[in-house]
């Protein structure tokens, strides 16, 4: 009976040691976080190519035609494909010799940040930059219009939005949140101070006016963008022509991917 009783035990004792076992496999794991995607090695940060071009990242900042920091965007600095950021320093170097410096708004724009452009665009009661940005175009047409679009050719990697600033030139006040708006399309003394030379209208203008060879933009405003396309062409940069900033590399190393990478140095250490 005493060794009846003993198996007994054991038994109790192997099935509840069975039971905590069990329970232990069957238990999910705690969770964790996913790491985030970072970039080809044919990635590069554009200063490290370089540091002489003027980089005024907008997207980093509230002052956008959404009125906030865009999503992905975590540090203020341009990504480019190598061979785009190549030949923007060959464009730099001629430049420089002419008294002038080539400065970037936007570069490498990851699908996290055309979403967010898409969300915004589909609210049509957020409207706190209309004033500035798209004084003359109702949000209910920006897609039609080709404002918005749910893929950008800045996700690929060698699109670049720019500008010429003449030199020696100070740095671009900060916008104020809240500050009065003026149309991006105002004469120069009255719309958003930007230390770049006069182009007709400001960055990120929603507006014909923004196309880049509009009859009505003349004088020393058409020379300035024709200036710039030309500079740009001689390295192998193809102006869009419905927006005198917008510049791509040709040929692109990757026509058909579209990164969603954050906009970091991280994604490009060691590169």
């Amino acid at each position: 009976m005493t060794g009846m009783r003993t198996a007994l035990r054991a038994l109790a004792t192997a099935a509840a040691a069975a039971a905590l076992l069990a329970g232990a496999v069957v238990s999910p794991a705690p969770a964790q976080a996913r790491p985030e995607p970072t970039a080809p090695r044919e990635f590069v940060a554009l200063r490290s190519v370089d540091p002489t071009i003027i980089q005024e990242m907008r997207y980093t900042t509230a002052h956008t035609f959404l009125g906030e920091r865009v999503d992905g965007y975590r540090q203020p600095v341009c990504i480019l494909t190598r061979p785009a950021a190549r030949a923007l320093h060959l464009a730099q170097r001629r430049l420089l010799r002419q008294g002038y410096s080539l400065k970037v708004y936007d570069c490498y724009r990851p699908q996290r940040a055309v979403d967010h452009f898409v969300r915004w665009a589909e609210d049509l009661e957020e409207q706190s930059m209309k004033g500035e940005f798209y004084p003359r175009v109702g949000k209910d047409r920006l897609f039609q219009d080709g404002y918005i679009a749910e893929r950008s050719g800045h996700s690929r990697g060698s699109t670049v939005d720019l500008t010429l600033v003449r030199l020696p030139a100070l740095p671009t006040r900060p916008y104020r949140p809240g500050e009065r708006l003026t149309p991006c399309f105002a004469p120069r003394g009255e719309r958003f101070p930007d230390n770049s030379v006069d182009m007709g209208t400001g960055y990120d203008c929603f507006d014909t006016l923004s196309h880049t060879d509009d009859p009505r933009i003349q004088g020393t405003q058409r020379a300035n963008r024709q200036f710039l396309k030309r500079t740009l062409a001689e390295v192998g940069f193809v102006n869009l022509p419905e927006e005198w900033w917008h510049f791509t590399h040709r040929p692109e190393l990757f026509p058909d991917t579209y990164f969603d990478f954050p906009v970091a140095l991280g994604s490009v250490a060691g590169h």
